[in-house]
């Protein structure tokens, strides 16, 4: 079992590589890198100013891993290692200059101008393989107390060490780290957190310019929460600010209100805020579960019903209805549903109608995708009961004089329950991340919505995380699948070895 175990995840892990590679290098090489100024309101305000303009989008296309770039100001301190008289003039002795430069840097770098002013930058375009390599080489992000290396505040303190935080009690605290609080416990699922290991997948640009993709994944929605809060200094108010959220900031950029709030010299005075809304990994599993749930609570009986009165009126019946529903197209699906339900319950038919705060807003999403999955469910599992209910060991238990009852409860039901099983995390894992025309319709926001609305306006960043993170998902849900599979029936054995050792 462990090595199977072990050997699945090697397998998976390539497998999520080889995955995330492909869309990562689709993605940056065959999408024009201009689309994502589409939906940026700064760059079309740009059109008068042609080298704010230049220097916006190179500024931007640096940001987002496409090239390096050289400001003026940047590139005069590189030249001055060649010529200390270069100045950010736009003179023919400057361009001399500048080219001895690009000539002498190489690799890629090329001098450019700008069309105003006619002074020079320099521009050096990233290639696709030295981009996926950094992509890995900074996904994964371990924080240690050397992590800060700050000029302007050598005499940083450096520990990891367990104390009772005055803000938020026992708690593993650091100093040098990136975050103050490495592990601490709190009544927010998942309820023990921790940021020694984090993931970087990028700055998210144009939608939710300049926050991380996994923050503006997990952070929550909608208006500030004020909640009562205990700071460093002893002050116990009412405030957004999320506590647990404090990373470093050199305390020579604290301001006024980080020092009233965590004293002089404090170094983690940098907070996230907390939103009175789920965020929409939150949001996406909310629906998502309570979908899985209604759509097996409805098929597996549905099924078992079906296997029971085979080719009677009740079995015929119902397979037409499911075949129907199943050849009838999501969209029409989900419209129709949404009318008939919204009218009979008085339920909106749009998130935003009542808002996260209000639980009728997550009864349509959710049951309409329970529902979608149930045809799928009920005619499988009535396979199954019937390909069991015709085999040996069915037949001797007849034989021996059980009820078909006992049969169904006791050897039929249990056995077909083995190939459900397994793709129950996969199910859950769909009605989470999959779930996107559903989001769309009821402007739900939820993961499955931000992927649409981040292919839209190629927010290729968010484009790439939510693939990786939906098919590293989707890789363990097979592994999870085949753990529950031996769970239910322990006879089967997942190694190759006799006896199952």
């Amino acid at each position: 079992m462990k090595k199977y175990v072990f050997m699945r995840i090697l397998r998976s892990l390539l497998s999520l590589f080889l995955v995330t590679t492909l869309i990562y290098t689709i993605i940056y090489t065959m999408v024009p890198r201009k689309k994502i100024f589409d939906k940026d309101p700064l760059y079309a305000k740009m059109t008068a100013k042609p080298d704010i303009k230049t220097n916006y989008i190179n500024t931007v296309y640096e940001k987002m891993g496409y090239i390096e770039y050289l400001d003026t100001k940047e590139l005069k301190e590189a030249a001055e290692k060649i010529d200390s008289s270069v100045t950010t003039a736009g003179t023919a002795k400057n361009k001399a200059i500048y080219k001895k430069w690009e000539a002498e840097k190489g690799n890629g770098w090329v001098v450019g101008r700008f069309t105003d002013s006619k002074e020079f930058y320099a521009t050096r375009e990233i290639p696709i393989t030295q981009r996926i390599f950094e992509f890995y080489g900074n996904l994964i992000q371990i924080d240690h107390k050397n992590k800060i290396q700050d000029p302007k505040n050598p005499d940083l303190e450096r520990y990891i060490r367990v104390e009772n935080d005055p803000s938020i009690g026992w708690s593993v605290v650091g100093s040098g780290t990136e975050h103050k609080y490495l592990l601490y416990f709190n009544s927010q699922f998942p309820f023990v957190h921790q940021n020694f290991v984090t993931f970087n997948m990028g700055v998210s640009y144009p939608t939710y310019a300049n926050i991380d993709v996994l923050e503006v994944l997990t952070q929550g929605q909608g208006k500030k929460e004020l909640t009562e809060v205990t700071f460093p200094t002893g002050v116990t108010k009412q405030t957004s600010i999320d506590i647990y959220s404090r990373t470093y900031k050199s305390p020579s950029s604290a301001d006024a209100k980080d020092k009233a709030n965590f004293g002089e010299g404090d170094a983690y005075t940098a907070t996230k805020a907390k939103y009175r809304e789920p965020s929409m990994l939150v949001n996406s599993s909310i629906i998502g579960l309570i979908g899985i749930c209604i759509a097996y609570a409805i098929g597996l009986p549905l099924g078992t019903l079906m296997a029971r009165y085979k080719n009677k009126w009740f079995d015929n019946a119902s397979t037409a209805t499911l075949s129907f529903l199943m050849a009838l197209p999501s969209i029409a699906f989900v419209y129709i549903f949404r009318l008939l339900l919204g009218k009979l319950f008085n339920l909106p038919d749009t998130f935003p109608a009542l808002g996260a705060e209000d639980p009728r807003s997550y009864v349509l999403p959710s049951i309409l995708l329970g529902l979608l999955s149930v045809p799928n469910i009920a005619i499988w599992f009535r396979r199954y009961v019937l390909d069991l209910q015709s085999s040996d060991f069915v037949r001797f238990a007849r034989a021996k004089g059980l009820s078909e009852r006992e049969i169904s409860q006791h050897h039929v039901f249990k056995n077909a329950m083995v190939p459900v099983v397994v793709g129950i995390p996969s199910s859950v894992l769909l009605v989470i991340t999959g779930a996107t025309f559903t989001e769309s319709v009821f402007a739900f926001p939820g993961m499955g919505k931000m992927l649409i609305d981040s292919i839209k306006v190629a927010n290729n960043t968010m484009v790439v995380a939510l693939s990786f993170i939906f098919a590293a998902l989707s890789i363990f849900a097979l592994l999870l699948g085949d753990l529950l599979m031996t769970v239910v029936d322990p006879r089967i054995k997942l190694t190759n070895k006799k006896g199952g050792k």
